[in-house]
C-alpha cells in the first residue's frame, strides 16, 4: 500500500506570467514548499513524476521530468518522468509512481502536477485543450470545443433521463460557496448576483449550446505536489519526526480506465446501458473494490471532476450517490452539499478552485489527504476518514479515481 506524507498546492488565482514567472520557477517553487510543508530533505526523494497536459503548447516546453535536477544539485540525477492524459495527467503519474513503490523499486516518490494557461487568450487557450479531442473529427465547427462537448453530454442526459438547468446551476452555486472556504481557490473572493444562477443571457451568457459561463470550471495557472511513501518508509517518517502515522494517509484503492477518443463513440457504446460512460463507473467500482469499499455510503465526501456543471452531474450518478439519470435528487436533497451526507467538492472544485489541468489530480489527492488526516481547515468535512476522487481526461476518454483514508 502507498502512503500519502503531504504536500503543497499553489495559489490557483496567481497568473505566472504577471508576476513574471515561467513553468520551471513555478516547478521550483511547488517542489521547494513540498519539501518544506513535509520536511523532507530533497536527497530523500527516489523517484520523480510529473502530470502536465501541454506545456509545449502553452509553454513551448517539454520533458518537465528535467525540473527537477535544476531545482536542487540532490536531484542531479534522479529517475524521472513526465505524464500526459489530458485532466487526468495528474492521476496518472501518480499511477505510475505508486506502480514503482509497490514493485519496490523505490521507497520515496514525488508526484508534481503543473499547468500555466493564463499567459495566453482565451481563444488561444481553446484551441490548445482542445487537443484531447479527437482532431479534425470532431467539433470542427465549435469556437470553444470544451465547452460545446459538454453541451452535448447535457443533451444526452436530456434525451435518456430529462435535465433541468436550476439542477446545474445549483452544482455551479454549491462549488463557488465552497471555494470561499479555500485560500488557494481562484474565485474566493468572486461575488455573484442571484441571476448569475439562471438562464439569463446577460448575467450567464451561452458559451457554446446549453453550456453557459456559471457551468464553466475556470481556466487556471497552477500547480501541487504530493509525495508518496512504502509502508516502511511511511512508518520511519513518522517515527524520526514524533508525529503519530494517523496523521498521514494511504491510497486504499485505485480504478483506472480508458474509452475511445471519439465523443460519439462512447455515446454509440453506451446506447441502451444504465451509464452513460460505463468505464466512468468501472473505475469507481474499481477503485472501492481494491479498497474493500462496498458501499457509497462508506465514503464521506469526494472531489470529482466539474470541467463543467454537466460533468458534475454526471459524475453524482456514476458515483452511485444515485441511481443513473437520477443525480438531480442528490442535488435537491442536499446529499452534496458541504454538511451533506457526501460533500462533493469541499475544495470548490474544477468550478470554484480552479482547474490547471495537469495539476489537477494532484491537487484531488492532495485535498483527500488534508480530508482525511483533518488538515483542510476552513474547507474541512467532519469526521472524514474516507474520499474518493474521479479524475476525467477528454470526454471520459481517460478515468482514474483513488480511495484515500486515514493511516491506521
Amino acid at each position: 500500500m502507498t502512503y500519502i506524507l503531504g504536500g503543497w498546492q499553489s495559489d490557483f488565482s496567481r497568473n505566472w506570467a504577471r508576476e513574471g514567472i515561467d513553468i520551471a520557477g513555478a516547478f521550483a517553487e511547488a517542489l521547494n514548499e513540498g519539501l518544506a510543508a513535509t520536511r523532507l530533505d530533497a536527497g530523500e526523494i527516489e523517484c520523480g513524476h510529473v502530470g502536465n497536459f501541454v506545456a509545449e503548447l502553452f509553454a513551448g516546453q517539454g520533458l518537465l521530468g528535467g525540473f527537477f535536477g535544476m531545482v536542487h544539485p540532490a536531484l542531479d540525477g534522479l529517475p524521472t518522468a513526465r505524464h500526459e492524459a489530458a485532466c487526468a495527467s495528474g492521476s496518472v503519474a501518480i499511477l505510475a509512481a505508486t506502480a514503482e513503490i509497490e514493485a519496490g523499486r523505490y521507497d520515496l516518490a514525488c508526484v508534481l502536477g503543473i499547468e500555466q494557461m493564463r499567459n495566453v487568450p482565451g481563444q488561444t487557450a481553446a484551441q490548445h485543450l482542445g487537443s484531447a479531442a479527437w482532431n479534425g473529427h470532431e467539433f470542427g465547427e465549435a469556437r470553444y470545443l470544451w465547452p460545446r462537448a459538454f453541451s452535448d453530454l447535457a443533451e444526452e442526459y436530456e434525451t435518456r433521463h430529462g435535465l433541468r438547468y436550476e439542477h446545474l446551476m445549483r452544482i455551479a452555486e454549491i462549488n463557488f460557496g465552497n471555494a470561499r472556504r479555500n485560500p488557494n481557490a481562484q474565485t474566493r473572493d468572486y461575488r455573484f448576483a442571484p441571476e448569475s444562477f439562471t438562464a439569463d443571457d446577460a448575467a450567464n451568457p451561452v458559451i457554446e449550446g446549453r453550456t453557459r459561463k456559471m457551468d464553466c470550471g475556470q481556466v487556471s495557472d497552477g500547480a501541487s505536489v504530493v509525495f508518496l511513501a512504502s509502508d516502511e518508509r511511511a512508518a520511519r517518517y513518522a517515527r524520526e519526526r514524533g508525529i503519530p502515522l494517523s496523521s498521514l494517509s494511504r491510497i486504499a484503492g485505485w480504478g483506472h480506465r480508458s474509452a475511445p477518443i471519439g465523443y460519439r463513440d462512447k455515446i454509440r457504446a453506451s446506447e441502451g446501458q444504465a451509464y452513460v460512460f460505463p468505464q466512468v463507473r468501472g473505475a469507481v467500482l474499481d477503485a472501492r473494490r481494491r479498497a474493500g469499499v462496498g458501499a457509497v455510503t462508506q465514503i464521506d465526501a469526494v472531489e470529482t471532476h466539474d470541467c463543467f456543471t454537466a460533468t458534475e452531474y454526471m459524475a453524482i450518478d456514476h458515483l452511485g450517490l444515485t441511481a443513473p439519470g437520477e443525480s438531480w435528487k442528490a442535488i435537491e436533497d442536499g446529499t452534496i452539499d458541504f454538511g451533506g451526507a457526501c460533500p462533493v467538492n469541499p475544495s470548490g472544485g474544477l468550478i470554484g478552485l480552479g482547474h490547471p489541468v495537469g495539476a489537477t489530480g494532484v491537487r484531488m489527492l492532495l485535498d483527500a489527504h488534508k480530508q482525511v488526516t483533518g488538515s483542510a481547515g476552513g474547507y474541512q468535512v467532519e469526521n472524514a476518514r474516507r474520499v474518493q476522487t474521479l479524475n476525467i481526461g477528454g470526454s471520459t476518454t481517460t478515468t482514474v479515481s483513488f480511495i484515500v483514508e486515514r493511516a491506521a
